[in-house]
Formats: structure tokens, C-alpha cells, sequence
């Protein structure tokens, strides 16, 4: 029967992997990265947007194609007319569903010449509602088709006229951002298993055993595609490229980590117990508690994220949980079948390195030689000055927490990398005045208010013109005594300057009518970043109970979950003040975007407590025979090697990000490759250790009786007895 439950779980698996390979090759099919469709109903831009649309209709998407002579200087007559005719063969390149472009295009392509006669600007206006749609079943959305079909037709016919070009705009950042997260199927998946296969090998000396926690790996996440996939298709959540990264950096890491710990538990059992499977039953029903205990602590620490009024923040709680719940199923009922498979020579699986049954070899001691077993014997000897030196330490990083940067950036800032979207927005913004004409502001205000509102928007700083939308007579367009103003901004409106120009615009309005309402592009990052701090600000806060919930219950104390908690906070603050000295002076990055300390937090709390969970519950094992102190030393020693392993992994998996060159991913790699090393290196190991042991066995308080006392502290009640005895 337990050879058959071993083949039936491996087939299970084997149809999972078949069934989400397909949909882990195709979730990006699914995704969703408009920053507008994050936004809760209840923001403002939102509530200006819709009432725009009754005024005007749906609004375009508009690709800006930008051309200059390539040898700079004047455009020619004949440029000037290969660009014209170049403009009449935009509206009939064909699309993948046998429709033209014209079908999805408002009206025809107009050539504006700049004034100083050196550039050329073609307005490309795609339908706002044809946008967002698929083009036949190719997956691909329409705005990102017309804008890789116009930068082809460009290339071939425009070129030839000596003319370079670069198609910008809002479409043109959307598609280039498409571009980029385009490699997190491929490269960033390849990246990740190469830098885990190489850690595992180091781990483990073997060449067999790396592939099968891999295999466990690559499972996971093929079985959270297969049900994250169906929910963002069906709109039950939203899915964009951040989540879809770092969902296959989170599975990727968790699984391996969750398996390390099987596996170190697998072999110390094989050299108690001779028969594998009985070995095996030993270890997984000593690694149960802990997994699921850490497991359980990161979902619920993801699920808080529910509570954000931002999409993409709310979406990642779930699609997070999702993957951590499908690393724990797979480390927990797969890799057993796979280290199973072999029946009784399930030891060569470690091969060179094959676990000899040792029943009569002593149980390992605080005493142990190696690495790990000095460290536990420093901490015991200096618990006191260990703990206050990693302490101070700590605090002098987290003293630079205030000077991270972290209000936003605009759209051209996300990306590391050139892009040609970035690029022509230079250029545009170079050659033509009123850039922020193509996506203005839109104030919504009483009719009343209108002549007022549009005086006192020009005098905002940064607004280049302000006017009220007109009708075929020239007179203002009233909907429900409502009119709409738009607002040109001087900088573009992906940029951060229209940013801060869309809130100082929002206070003007306010002092002339405190109902009116500001839209627009800019508006929407003002939205979304201000979402962004008030969230922080919420789940912050109960990410942190929930967490010490779950420990209380776990470790059945309070004050470890205390200690536990507050060292993971410090740990946190030194991790971000470091980090705001590598951006700002080392990476000179221009800023970090919102959501990177709330992102930061989970992931880096979350995911942090897990060591010292691993720790923690090995320590009180002990400590239940052995006495706390003793149990720390203990604990540290037969921990150490795994926890350290598995602090590799995840900040090598986290570092991964790294390949997708956008400002958002590459910071949050940073924050948690970073942040792991510290927890792993120095909090759990002399932080967290050396403090439950200069608390001793107070730390298990109020349910302190269950541990016996220390040695040491027996005979100092003792001796104290004694001498007061003597006294007497």
C-alpha cells in the first residue's frame, strides 16, 4: 500500500506538471498592466475619469511616433513626404485577425512638423476601448500590436528616407513595459533554477539529489499556475508582470527552502533508523510543524495584503499564497515519493555522501564540533555582549530608514534599461512644446466654477494652458451642471513632475470648488502613490499581529514571539536604511516606487520569520529534555547548516529579479536578497540565539513549567538557598 501511495502521488504530480507547464508558459496571456484598472472606484481619478467619459467618450490611447534627420539639422522636402505617405500607410497594415489598423484607430494620422523644423510628430490615436482587447487569439493586446506593427513600418520605409524614429507615448511606455516583463517566463525562470541548482550541488555534494528538490521546485509552481491562471482569466483576481515575477521567484525559493529542511531531518533520521521509509516517516513527521507553521505564517502574511485599495498590492496577496501553499504541498507529499522512489537504496540519492545507519552513534550536542557548533559555544560563553553588539550594529543601519526615497517615480523611470519609448519621450519633449497636451489633466467642476477654476489652475506652477471642453458652437459642454477642464502640464504626463503638478493642481481647485474632481494620467500615479503610503500605514500594523499569533501558537509562549517579532523589525529598519545608502548613492537610483517598503515588509518580515521558526522550534524540542540554554546551543548547532542553505537560496532566487531590468523588481531584489543574508548571518544566528539565551528559561513564559530548568540556573538557586540558609 505504501508502495502504491509512492506511485500515485508521483502520477498525481506528473499530470499537475503536464496540465501547469501549459499554463505557466501562458499566464502571461492573462496579465493585466494598466495602472488604472489597479485603482480603487472610490479614488479620485477614477470618479474624474468616468465622468470624463460622458463628456468626450472613451478616451484614446495615443502612440507618439517621433522622427528627426539622422544627421540632425533641418528635415528635407523629401522626408517630409516619405513621412506623409508613411502616415497613410499606417491605417491599412493588416492585424493578426485579418482587421486593419484603421479598424482600431480614431481617425486618420496626421504630420505635425516641430517649429524648428527638426523633428516630426505623428499622433497615433488608438480606440481606448479597442485597446485593452486581444487581437483574434493571439494573446497579444491591441495596444502593443499597433505599436510593434508602426515601429516595423517605421524601420522599413522610414529608414530609407534617413529618418530615425521612435514610437513614444502612453501606448508606447505600455508596450515597452510588456516587453520587459516578457522575460519573466523565460529568463528570469532560467536565471532562478540555474542559481538554486548551483547553491544545492555546494549543499549537498551530490549529483542526483539538487535535481530532485528542483523537480520539486518546478512542480510547485506549475501547480500554482494551474489554478492562478483560470481565477485572472475569469477576472476573479489581477495578475501583472510584478506579481507573475515574483510569484515563480517566491514558489521557486519557498519549495527549495521547505525541502531543505525535509531533507537535513531525512538524513539525520537515516542514520538512526535503517529502513528508508521509516526514516522518512520520522522526518516529515518532525518537519510538519515547522513548514506548515512558517508556510502558514507567509500566506497569512500575504492575505493581509487583501486589505489594500490597490489592485495590484490586493491581487499579490492571493496569487502569493497560492504559490507558498503549492510549495508546501510539493515539498510535503512529492519530494517524499521522489526520495522514496528508489525503495532501499533511497541512500544513493546522497551518493557521494550516503548516510550510514549508526544506531548506537551518540545524539548530536551542544557540544558538536563543526562551523555551527563553535558559533553555539561563542554565544553561550557571551550571550550578552554578542546580542548588544549585533543590536547597535543594526540600529546604526536603520538610523538611514528616513532617507529612503520612496514617493514614486515616473514611467520613465522604471525602466534600467534604454528604451525606445524613453528615448523618444527626450526627444519629444526636446522638439515639441506642450508634451503634456497629449494626456492633460481633467478637472471636473460645477459650471459656476469654471471661469475660476481655469484662472486658478494657470497659475498653478508647471500647468502650461487650462480651457474648458467645447461643443461644435463653441459654447462649454454641461453634463448635469457639470463642465470638464483640461489642464496641459509642461512635463509629460508619464513623468513624475506631472505628478506632483496633479496634486498642487487638485489643492487649487479645492480652495475654488471643494467638490471638483482631477483626473488624468497624472492623477492616477498621484492615486496610486498615495494609495500606496496609506497602505503601508494599515497592513503594516496587522501583518505584525497576525505574525504574532501564529508564533504564540506555535512556540506556545509570549515572550520568544516578542523577542522574535521585535528582532525581525530591527533586522527590517537596518535592511532598509542600507538599502536607502546603496540607492542613493551607490545605484544613484532617481527614487523608489511606493509600494517597495510595503512589498519590502511582507515579503522580508514574512518570509524572515521562517528561519527563526526553523530555529525556534528546534530549540524548544530541545529545550523540553535539555533546559532552554541548553537547547539554544543545541538548536543553533543542528540548525545552522539547513537554515544558512536555505538563506542562500531564497536571496539568490530574490536576486534573480534582477534580470528584468525594471526600477520596481531590481529594488525589491535588492531589499530582500539583503535583507535574508543579514537575518540568516547574523540576526537568527547571534541576534535571536544569543538573546533567548541570556533570557534562559523566562522566555518560554507563561508556559515556562513545561521546560525544565537550565543547569546552571539549578545550581545557582541552590547555592543562593544555601547562603541565605547560612545567613539565617
Amino acid at each position: 500500500m505504501r508502495a502504491l501511495l509512492t506511485v500515485l502521488v508521483l502520477l498525481a504530480w506528473l499530470a499537475v506538471g503536464g496540465l501547469g507547464g501549459m499554463a505557466q508558459g501562458s499566464l502571461s496571456e492573462v496579465q493585466t498592466n494598466d495602472q488604472a484598472a489597479f485603482l480603487p472606484s472610490s479614488a479620485e481619478s477614477t470618479r474624474a475619469d468616468e465622468l470624463a467619459e460622458e463628456f468626450a467618450g472613451d478616451q484614446p490611447l495615443p502612440a507618439l511616433l517621433v522622427a528627426t534627420a539622422s544627421g540632425g539639422g533641418e528635415l528635407s522636402p523629401e522626408q517630409l513626404a516619405a513621412a506623409e505617405e508613411f502616415a497613410g500607410q499606417v491605417p491599412e497594415l493588416e492585424l493578426a485577425d485579418g482587421r486593419v489598423l484603421g479598424d482600431v484607430l480614431e481617425g486618420p494620422v496626421p504630420v505635425i512638423p516641430a517649429e524648428d523644423g527638426e523633428a516630426l510628430l505623428l499622433p497615433i490615436s488608438i480606440n481606448g476601448d479597442e485597446a485593452e482587447e486581444n487581437v483574434g487569439d493571439t494573446g497579444e493586446r491591441t495596444g502593443n500590436v499597433v505599436v510593434s506593427e508602426v515601429r516595423t513600418l517605421a524601420a522599413d520605409t522610414l529608414a530609407g528616407a534617413d529618418l530615425d524614429t521612435w514610437v513614444t507615448g502612453p501606448a508606447g511606455f505600455v508596450s515597452d513595459l510588456g516587453a520587459a516583463f516578457g522575460g519573466i517566463d523565460g529568463v528570469l525562470l532560467l536565471v532562478a533554477l540555474v542559481v538554486v541548482l548551483v547553491i544545492l550541488v555546494v549543499v549537498y555534494r551530490s549529483p542526483i539529489l539538487p535535481f530532485t528538490v528542483l523537480l520539486t521546485a518546478v512542480f510547485s509552481l506549475c501547480a500554482a499556475a494551474l489554478v492562478i491562471k483560470p481565477l485572472a482569466g475569469s477576472g476573479a483576481l489581477l495578475l501583472n508582470g510584478q506579481s507573475q515575477g515574483i510569484l515563480s521567484i517566491l514558489v521557486i525559493g519557498a519549495a527549495t527552502d521547505y525541502s531543505l529542511l525535509l531533507v537535513a531531518r531525512y538524513r539525520e533520521e537515516l542514520t538512526r533508523n535503517a529502513e528508508p521509509r521509516q526514516a522518512m516517516a520520522q522526518a516529515w513527521r518532525a518537519s510538519v510543524p515547522p513548514v506548515l507553521a512558517s508556510a502558514g505564517t507567509v500566506i497569512v502574511g500575504l492575505l493581509c495584503l487583501l486589505l489594500s485599495d490597490l489592485g495590484s498590492n490586493a491581487s499579490l496577496g492571493p496569487v502569493g499564497a497560492i504559490g507558498i501553499a503549492a510549495a508546501v504541498l510539493g515539498a510535503l507529499t512529492l519530494l517524499p515519493a521522489l526520495l522514496l522512489v528508489a525503495g532501499s537504496r533511497s541512500r544513493a540519492l546522497f551518493w557521494p555522501r550516503r548516510p550510514q545507519y549508526r544506531p548506537d552513534a551518540a545524539p548530536a550536542s551542544e557540544d558538536s564540533a563543526g562551523l555551527w557548533g563553535r558559533i553555539a559555544g561563542a554565544v553561550a560563553r557571551r550571550p550578552r555582549l554578542i546580542w548588544g553588539t549585533t543590536a547597535v550594529a543594526l540600529l546604526a543601519l536603520a538610523v538611514f530608514l528616513p532617507t529612503l526615497q520612496a514617493e514614486g517615480t515616473g514611467e520613465g523611470d522604471v525602466f534600467l534599461n534604454p528604451t525606445e519609448a524613453v528615448e523618444g519621450q527626450d526627444v519629444l519633449v526636446e522638439h515639441f512644446e506642450g508634451a503634456g497636451q497629449v494626456q492633460p489633466l481633467v478637472i471636473i467642476t460645477a459650471e459656476g466654477s469654471a471661469e475660476d477654476a481655469v484662472e486658478a489652475v494657470e497659475g498653478v506652477e508647471g500647468v502650461e494652458s487650462a480651457q474648458v471642453v467645447t461643443g461644435e458652437d463653441d459654447a462649454p459642454v454641461v453634463v448635469d451642471g457639470l463642465v470638464e477642464i483640461q489642464a496641459a502640464t509642461t512635463a509629460t504626463s508619464e513623468s513624475q513632475e506631472a505628478t506632483v503638478v496633479a496634486g498642487e493642481v487638485r489643492q487649487t481647485v479645492r480652495d475654488v470648488d471643494p467638490d471638483a474632481l482631477v483626473g488624468g494620467a497624472a492623477a492616477q500615479r498621484l492615486d496610486t502613490q498615495e494609495t500606496a503610503e496609506q497602505d503601508l500605514r494599515t497592513i503594516v500594523p496587522l501583518v505584525l499581529a497576525v505574525i504574532f499569533v501564529m508564533l504564540v501558537i506555535l512556540l506556545r509562549a509570549i515572550v520568544a514571539p516578542l523577542v522574535i517579532l521585535a528582532v525581525n523589525v530591527l533586522s527590517f529598519a537596518a535592511t532598509l536604511g542600507l538599502s536607502a545608502i546603496f540607492f542613493n548613492h551607490v545605484f544613484d537610483f532617481p527614487g523608489a516606487d511606493a509600494s517597495v517598503p510595503l512589498f519590502g515588509f511582507v515579503f522580508l518580515v514574512a518570509l524572515s520569520i521562517d528561519y527563526s521558526i526553523f530555529l525556534m522550534t528546534r530549540v524548544r524540542e530541545e529545550s523540553l529534555e535539555h533546559g532552554t540554554r541548553s537547547g539554544v546551543r543545541r538548536g543553533l548547532t543542528m540548525t545552522g547548516g539547513v537554515i544558512t542553505s536555505a538563506g542562500l537560496v531564497l536571496a539568490a532566487t530574490f536576486g534573480a529579479l534582477v534580470v528584468i531590468p525594471l526600477l520596481f523588481l531590481v529594488q525589491l531584489a535588492f531589499i530582500v536578497a539583503v535583507g535574508v543574508l543579514i537575518d540568516t548571518f547574523i540576526v537568527r544566528s547571534l541576534l535571536v540565539s544569543g538573546l533567548v539565551y541570556d533570557i534562559g528559561r523566562t522566555v518560554w513564559w507563561p508556559w515556562k513549567a513545561r521546560v525544565p530548568e537550565d543547569e546552571d540556573d539549578s545550581t545557582a538557586a541552590a547555592q543562593q538557598t544555601t547562603a541565605v540558609g547560612s545567613s539565617a
